[in-house]
């Protein structure tokens, strides 16, 4: 089966790029630049590296699409970055740049290229807690929230679009992880939030669809 990780270089992407070829799959790994760590990876006979895709960029969403396989099981959004702010602290430009990362590319790259992926397949978006109306009990990171709520009404929007192709879009949170995004003080380590993600993405089918899930398996209010 094939798996597309997008934004697949550090991180949870390469986590679950591991994860995958771990249980056999052929991982296509998406990236605008390698890392160490997933060049080292790309001797894996299962995994093929597409570098130098920048997902905000209409050119390389074509590009990417024309070296993604026709019969793709498993697509997962990851890409995204994150801007602190408060009320006191609000920028702009921040907030924008999250805005085009974290919610539009995401809905644009997936227009680009769903159409590779299956009858049956799935598509998961990587998105936060922190985008949840209802669980927003502490406040401040506007942009990084505001960013993750839009990207998680894209991803019901496509739940709907696309049910009729019998297409399952998921949005999924990968918990406090100990990533370079959060400068390591996260709660769980990316093997246990990747290796969650895995397991949800492998459960959900499309009666799911359209639904938010947290790595630890439970079900997020929006």
């Amino acid at each position: 089966m094939n798996a597309v990780i997008i934004g697949a270089n550090r991180g949870i992407g390469l986590g679950l790029v591991n994860r995958y070829l771990e249980r056999g799959w052929k991982v296509w790994g998406v990236c605008r630049s390698q890392s160490k760590e997933l060049e080292t990876l790309g001797a894996h006979e299962n995994l093929r590296i597409v570098a130098g895709i920048d997902v905000t960029k209409e050119e390389d969403r074509i590009l990417l699409e024309k070296q993604l396989p026709n019969d793709i099981q498993d697509l997962i959004h990851n890409a995204g970055i994150l801007r602190s702010d408060s009320l006191a602290t609000l920028s702009e430009k921040d907030i924008m740049e999250q805005f085009v990362v974290n919610a539009l590319s995401p809905l644009q790259t997936i227009q680009k290229v769903h159409s590779k992926v299956k009858v049956g397949g799935k598509i998961g978006i990587i998105t936060s807690r922190m985008g949840s109306i209802a669980d927003n009990t502490s406040g401040g990171m506007y942009g990084y929230r505001m960013s993750k709520a839009a990207v998680n009404m894209a991803g019901m929007g496509l739940a709907q679009e696309l049910r009729g192709s019998e297409i399952g879009v998921f949005l999924l949170h990968p918990g406090f992880v100990q990533t370079d995004m959060t400068g390591g003080r996260g709660y769980i380590s990316v093997e246990t939030s990747s290796t969650g993600l895995y397991q949800k993405m492998q459960e959900l089918s499309l009666t799911e669809t359209g639904t938010f899930w947290h790595t630890d398996g439970s079900q997020l209010v929006w």
